[in-house]
């Protein structure tokens, strides 16, 4: 690798942490910074999976008060978590680069978009007490399935799943949007483990490349978590949809539109 490649991933692995330590959308900045330094599109998601599920495992961490409150919940989401990543990742590895490529500018755009709408999902999770424990007794089994399709996803992509995990946890019943983070980022992260698993076992990491990004994120993660009170959220969102939305043009443009 260059100079400038290992600056390039460095800075978009730092960018990544600390956008993931303070408001999520992280992979919208490794993914196309992989690609453009002719990463083969699906090398570069799971090199991507891989250098930031270590920091994502870790901020864990930060909920460790609210594991207790939310473990009923756990034992529910967690074996659909680890079916739909394992599945999710394996239909990766039997993806060719030339299929998913053209998947790239759809899932860019379908995460951004996601990504935008995510005060939206948090209005629906604050809804009122009898709203909730009704989509709690009619809803349970239909948000089982909902996050084993959540978690095939994001066994094969990823970006914006906590979104969607936290839209499907709010219709549960789940009123308290720091036990509804908790529940999100365990099973995030056991999601992302079980990919990067599968990833490493199906020698579709590149190995240098991963391991400058994830001294990165780990150092994105620490900022992030660190300044996060100082930084305003509103404005990183914008910037994050923003960058999302530029992605997925110049992906569109690249794999459809130019001769």
């Amino acid at each position: 690798m260059s100079a400038t490649e290992v600056l390039g991933l460095m800075a978009s692995a730092v960018a990544a942490g600390a956008i993931n330590a303070v408001a999520g959308g992280g992979t919208l900045l490794t993914f196309p910074t992989l690609l453009l330094f002719n990463t083969p599109p699906v090398v570069a998601n799971a090199t991507s999976t891989l250098a930031l599920v270590i920091g994502t495992a870790g901020s864990v961490y930060g909920y460790r008060r609210h594991l207790n409150t939310v473990r009923p919940w756990l034992w529910r989401f967690m074996p659909v978590s680890v079916l739909g990543g394992l599945i999710g990742s394996v239909l990766l590895t039997r993806t060719t680069d030339q299929t998913f490529s053209k998947l790239v500018p759809f899932l860019i755009l379908f995460a951004t978009i996601l990504f935008m709408a995510q005060g939206v999902f948090r209005r629906f999770a604050n809804t009122g007490d009898h709203r909730a424990e009704q989509a709690k007794r009619q809803a349970i089994w239909g948000a089982i399935l909902f996050q084993l399709a959540v978690a095939t996803y994001g066994g094969y992509f990823g970006a914006g799943i906590g979104i969607l995990m936290l839209a499907s946890l709010g219709f549960i019943g789940m009123a308290s949007i720091h036990e509804m983070n908790t529940v999100k980022t365990v099973l995030g992260s056991l999601i992302n483990v079980v990919a990067a698993a599968w990833f490493i076992l199906a020698g579709l990491i590149h190995w240098p490349k991963a391991s400058v990004m994830t001294v990165g994120a780990l150092a994105g993660y620490y900022l992030g978590s660190h300044y996060s009170q100082r930084i305003p959220q509103q404005r990183v969102r914008q910037i994050i949809t923003a960058v999302g939305f530029i992605i997925s043009s110049v992906t569109f443009y690249n794999e459809f539109l130019r001769r």
